[in-house]
């Protein structure tokens, strides 16, 4: 640590005093760069308050969070659904637990509308609804009753997932929303926001549930 100190020392005094400004400014502006790159949050909640352009959200973990969004941003509503309203070529987001076996266990499913397919990329990655979690975007190959609940085989671009579905499974269908879905008392979550220094958050794109729904995911 000390010899490392000491390298340091002696590059600055090996630089002129300008060359030493123009090496702070530039780790200045690269630190800037790395903090605008911040990975994206997600916020989940209930909304509380709606005043234009900005919501405050109460999030999960009993704080209050102000989201503000562009005036061009993306709302998508989410509306209650049932297990029958998957069929086969269903474009579906599985949110899951993964089982001993490899399968895995939803604990929410929502339903893509047809034109999100192909926008929205078919995966499986980790997730952060639970700890452990996972999210699955695949196209449904098959729908099978069994003692447990529900089978569904799901296929995405780089393999595919048994996915148990047990009865009372919350389950979604996304739909076109408005600003007018954005209301106190909605539940909501922004997948995809960024944070800002004083620790609101700005939403390209809100999920809100309309006429009761939650967001399963």
């Amino acid at each position: 640590m000390v010899t490392a100190r000491l390298l340091w020392e002696d590059a600055m005094k090996s630089l002129s005093v300008p060359a030493v400004t123009a090496f702070i400014i530039a780790a200045i502006v690269g630190s800037s760069v790395l903090a605008q790159e911040a990975a994206p949050v997600r916020i989940r909640g209930t909304i509380e308050k709606v005043d234009g352009n900005t919501l405050v959200v109460k999030a999960r973990d009993g704080s209050s969070v102000k989201v503000t969004f562009a005036d061009n941003a993306r709302v998508t509503a989410m509306v209650k659904a049932q297990l029958s309203d998957i069929k086969q070529g269903s474009f579906i987001g599985v949110t899951a637990m993964p089982q001993p076996d490899g399968s895995q266990k939803a604990i929410g499913l929502h339903i893509f509308m047809e034109s999100q397919k192909g926008v929205v990329a078919d995966r499986h990655f980790p997730w952060d609804r639970e700890p452990g979690s996972t999210m699955t975007n695949a196209n449904v190959e098959s729908l099978v009753a069994s003692v447990d609940g529900q089978t569904i085989m799901v296929k995405y671009k780089d393999g595919e997932k048994k996915v148990i579905v047990p009865p009372n499974t919350p389950i979604v269908s996304f739909t076109a929303g408005s600003k007018d879905d954005l209301k106190p008392g909605a539940q909501m979550i922004v997948i995809a926001g960024q944070k800002q220094p004083d620790g609101s958050v700005v939403a390209p794109a809100i999920n809100v549930g309309r006429d009761g729904a939650a967001p399963p995911m």
